[in-house]
Order: structure tokens, then C-alpha cells, then sequence
């Protein structure tokens, strides 16, 4: 089979399995069992064969092939759409329609980067090197070349061409120059901080020093600055300034070693409905929450945890002019995300993840005893949270990051702007409750709480990093872990509906992100986010390891 194929093939299977996942149209009521196990009923009348889907869901295609060959091959992409045509419901068709688009444009994205796999390699290596103290974009840069653990068509950026992809995207290590708008000082909040200093004079950027006496100088992305500049009033600067690097984020970029820089992008991610745009709101909010986690912190001296600094923003009360400085602590920092990237210039052929060269620098060369460390820290961290606190975290591996330096290694978090609190738990712990933004962000729901916790901390963030690294182990570490970081609660209520939820649940309740970010309207899902739309259950892990 050629690359191309094989692509595709990939990403139909991973398509297939998000439908069965998520249940979408009754597309499991086409399961069948015969002589030679389970088999999904595609629409052409063909047999794909099926294989235990542990560990997040009932069945998944069968690898490495896909299909058993006596049904004629894998299926192809089309086959899958047409499938998912024929159980949609007929007021799905847009969404249908949007979906189909979104794997035509990942597909696209694979075989881009494919092509310029060898290229990227040859920079990360030159730039990343052997020997400590590898700089947080080498890290970023690599974990946009892993696939996302659940969502089918995460490569996909709605709307980006493939030189806009090449030139703006982090998986292709680019860099460019940062363009900039005045915008009407009426319109501008900033945040306490004010203005960093390295921000730019105007006459860096081409525009009249005059105009500082009615405007505010706002970075804007230079895909944003199209649209950004057609907001009335705003004036866009002939001259970029600042040399960026996309982290893996891609709307945050990279301005100095400590300082990233989050921007609005005109995209979507992870489905249609999740625009990269940023809502002024959020960035007030964001900042609050890390006030919110320091303050935790304060009383919780033992936890191996460090927020992002994220008080500096400003905004002008639209979704494409606002911005967010994070400043970052010292030592070395690599996302969660990267532990399973492969390290470019393996010798002799070697497959070596970016964990193994960790556990190889501060884990006496044991992955096991590195990932059971990180483990620990992450569980003890979240369940500190949501027993003692009421505080669930939408803190998946993008969003976490270890930080070695001097002393054990410690845990990053940033970007909580999707927390979930509950206001009688925190003033029970002596806590103020945050003036939130969006009001969603409260809740004395404990049920939503704990749909938060598993899904983030325990699907993404623990057991698909674990499982990645060390499928045969990986259930078991998860469990030792999380029985671990509750232990110390005893009966405490909160504790016992956690232990509930997780380590005696029959089945794990899993979010359907297809369903809510792309295929179906939110008139009928009823989802007030769509990063929180729980429409299904999986397998539990925990009880059932294998």
C-alpha cells in the first residue's frame, strides 16, 4: 500500500472508532458476530472486522490490517462517510457535511507533514540536540507530531491552506514575524500588569507615534490581521515586529524563552464548533483562576505544582483583538504531550520517545519510575482539588507540562479558563468564589465535577500518556496512583463519590466530542459547552486492566 494510502487508511479506522465510541446515529446496532468475532456493517454491505477497543472503548477496527481479509481490506475513508451518512439523521446533514470537509482537510494535513517529515526532523535535531536543557519550543514543536489519543481529525485547522499550514502550524517548526493593529484606547481593557515591556514602540511597526495619544498597540496573528483589520477603527501596522514560534497550541506562540504569547486565530480545532477565536471574557477568567490555584497552593505547600503566570491581557471586546502574556517558571519544561514524541536522529534506526530521554536524565533510566512519579503528582494535585476544594480541571496534556530543574520534578498547569468550582465547597475551605466571566465555571454539581475528572485528568491526561508508553502496565500504575491520592480523604463525601465515579464504577463516562463539535447542532445536543457533553460510557480500565 503507498503512504497515501496507508494515511488515509489510518485515519478512516480512527474515524470508526469515534463513531462506535460515541455511539453516533445507533452506528453500534450494525455490530455483528459470526464464526470469526465481530464485525462492523459498513453501508456498502462489507464486514469490518472488530477487536476489543480497551482501553476507552467496547470494540475498535481490528489492527494492524483493519479488516479481515476475507471482507476485502480495510476501509477507506469514503466507506466510513458513506457510513456515516447512512445512520445520520436527516437534521444532521450540516454537521455530516462539515465532518466530511474536516477529514478532507486532515487527510491533507497528514500527507503535508509526511512530506516534509525528513526536513523537520533534520532542523529539530540540529536545534534540540543531545544533552539537557532542550528549549520548551523543541518540546512544543514535537508534540504537534502526535496525534491526539481520542479525536479523529485533530490536524485538522479549518479554513488553512497547506502554505498557511507550512508557514504558521507548529508540527512544521516555523517561525515568523508578528504583525500589529491600534485599536481605539475607549475600547481596551488590560489587565493589572498593563502593557510587558517588551512590547513594541510605533515606530517599530510603521504607524505614527501621534496615534498613542487615542489607541492601544495590539499584537494580532498575521492570519487574524486580515479580518481584525476590517474591525472600524482599527488600524492595522505596516511593519511586523518580533520573531514567534508556534507552541502546540498554534494560536500561542513563542516570544522568548519564558514568555509565550496567546493570540485569536480565525480556525477551528477539534471540531467546527470549537473556534480559536478568543472570547474577551475568558482572558479575565483565566487570570482568575490562577489566582484561584495559588491561593490553593498557599495551603498546600507539599503539592509539586507551579501555575503559569497569566495576569497580563488585554482585550477590545471582540473575538479577534485580545491577548494573553504567560510567563513561564525557570528549568527545563516539556508538555505532557510530548512524552510519547519520538526524538528525531535516533541512532541505528532506534525508535526513542522524548520519556525514554527523561527517564534516562532523571529516572535512572526507568520510564516506569518516571511516568509512576508524574502520575502520583497529577493525582495527588487533582484530588486535592476536587475533595478538599470542589475544583475540577480541564487540564489535558496540552495543558500540563513537567518542569525539571533543581529538585524533584514538578507540574505546570495554565490556560484553566475551563475549570469547573463549586462555590459551598470553597467557602467551606475558607476560599473566596471567583467573579467568573462565565458563569459555567461554577457549579455545586458534584456529578459534574467528577464527568471533568475523569474525562480530563483520568482519560487524557493519566491513562492515555500511560498507556501510550506502557500498554501492559499502564492500567495498573493508573489505579495504584489515583487509590493512592484518595487514601489520605478517607470518607470524606467527596472522596467517596470520586472512588464511586472511578475506581468501582462499573464503566467510565467518556465525552462525545464529534457529536458536540462538529455533527450535531447544539439546539439538539442541549450542550451548554461542547467540551463538556458526556453522551456515552467506556470500559473501566481501572477494574477491568485489560
Amino acid at each position: 500500500m503507498t503512504v497515501a494510502g496507508e494515511l488515509e487508511r489510518r485515519l478512516a479506522a480512527r474515524v470508526l472508532n469515534t463513531l462506535l465510541r460515541e455511539n453516533y446515529g445507533s452506528i453500534a446496532s450494525r455490530v455483528t458476530r459470526d464464526r470469526r468475532g465481530p464485525a462492523l456493517v459498513l453501508a456498502s454491505g462489507r464486514r469490518v472486522r472488530l477487536a476489543p477497543g480497551w482501553p476507552f472503548q467496547d470494540f475498535a477496527v481490528r489492527e494492524p490490517g483493519g479488516a479481515d481479509p476475507g471482507d476485502g481490506g480495510p476501509p477507506g475513508l469514503g466507506e466510513v462517510l458513506q457510513t456515516l451518512a447512512a445512520v445520520a439523521d436527516p437534521a444532521d446533514a450540516p454537521g455530516v457535511a462539515a465532518f466530511e470537509r474536516e477529514c478532507r482537510d486532515a487527510l491533507a494535513a497528514m500527507r503535508l507533514h509526511h512530506e516534509h517529515r525528513d526536513e523537520l526532523a533534520a532542523r529539530l535535531t540540529a536545534a534540540g540536540g543531545p544533552g539537557p536543557g532542550r528549549a520548551t519550543i523543541f518540546y512544543e514543536t514535537l508534540a504537534a507530531t502526535v496525534d491526539h489519543p481520542l479525536y479523529p481529525t485533530a490536524r485538522c485547522r479549518r479554513g488553512l491552506t497547506a502554505a498557511e499550514l507550512l508557514a504558521y502550524a507548529p508540527e512544521f517548526a516555523p517561525e515568523f514575524a508578528l504583525t500589529w493593529a491600534a485599536v481605539p484606547r475607549e475600547r481596551v481593557t488590560l489587565g493589572a500588569p498593563g502593557l510587558p515591556p517588551w512590547w513594541p514602540g510605533w515606530a517599530d511597526v510603521g504607524l505614527d507615534p501621534g496615534l498613542a495619544r487615542g489607541h492601544v498597540l495590539f499584537p494580532v496573528h498575521p492570519l487574524t490581521l486580515p479580518l481584525a483589520g476590517r474591525i472600524a477603527g482599527v488600524i492595522p501596522a505596516s511593519a511586523p515586529y518580533l520573531t514567534v514560534r508556534p507552541t502546540l497550541s498554534m494560536r500561542t506562540v513563542e516570544v522568548g524563552p519564558r514568555t509565550h504569547l496567546k493570540l485569536p486565530l480565525p480556525t477551528s480545532t477539534l471540531g467546527l464548533r470549537n473556534r480559536r477565536s478568543i472570547k474577551p471574557g475568558t482572558l479575565r477568567d483565566t487570570a482568575l483562576a490562577e489566582s484561584l490555584l495559588r491561593e490553593v497552593l498557599a495551603r498546600e505547600p507539599g503539592l509539586r505544582v507551579v501555575p503559569a503566570g497569566e495576569q497580563c491581557h488585554g482585550h477590545a471586546g471582540h473575538e479577534y483583538l485580545g491577548w494573553l502574556v504567560r510567563e513561564l517558571p525557570e528549568g527545563e519544561i516539556v508538555s505532557v504531550a510530548a512524552l510519547l514524541a519520538e526524538l528525531p536522529g535516533g541512532r541505528g534506526g532506534e525508535r526513542r520517545l522524548v520519556l525514554h530521554d527523561l527517564a534516562d536524565r532523571f529516572a535512572g533510566g526507568d520510564p516506569a519510575a518516571l511516568l509512576r512519579d508524574y502520575l502520583a503528582v497529577l493525582l495527588e494535585w487533582n484530588v486535592t482539588l476536587f475533595v478538599r476544594y470542589g475544583i475540577a480541571l480541564e487540564a489535558h496534556q496540552q495543558n500540563l507540562a513537567l518542569v525539571f530543574g533543581d529538585g524533584p520534578m514538578r507540574l505546570l498547569v495554565k490556560d484553566n479558563d475551563g475549570l469547573l468550582a463549586s462555590p459551598a465547597l470553597l467557602r467551606a475551605a475558607g476560599l473566596p468564589v471567583p467573579d467568573f466571566t462565565d458563569e459555567r465555571m461554577l457549579t455545586d454539581d458534584p456529578h459534574a465535577l467528577a464527568d471533568l475528572f475523569v474525562t480530563i485528568t483520568l482519560h487524557l491526561a493519566a491513562m492515555a500518556v500511560a498507556y501510550g508508553a506502557l500498554p501492559e502496565r499502564a492500567a495498573p500504575m493508573v489505579r495504584e496512583a489515583l487509590s493512592a491520592a484518595l487514601a489520605p480523604f478517607g470518607d470524606d463525601p467527596m472522596a467517596r463519590l470520586l472512588r464511586a465515579r472511578t475506581l468501582e464504577a462499573d464503566r467510565l463516562v467518556a465525552k462525545s466530542m464529534l457529536i458536540a463539535g462538529t455533527l450535531v447542532d447544539k439546539r439538539r445536543t442541549g450542550a451548554r459547552d461542547v467540551n463538556k457533553y458526556y453522551g456515552t460510557t467506556g470500559p473501566n480500565y481501572l477494574r477491568f486492566p485489560s
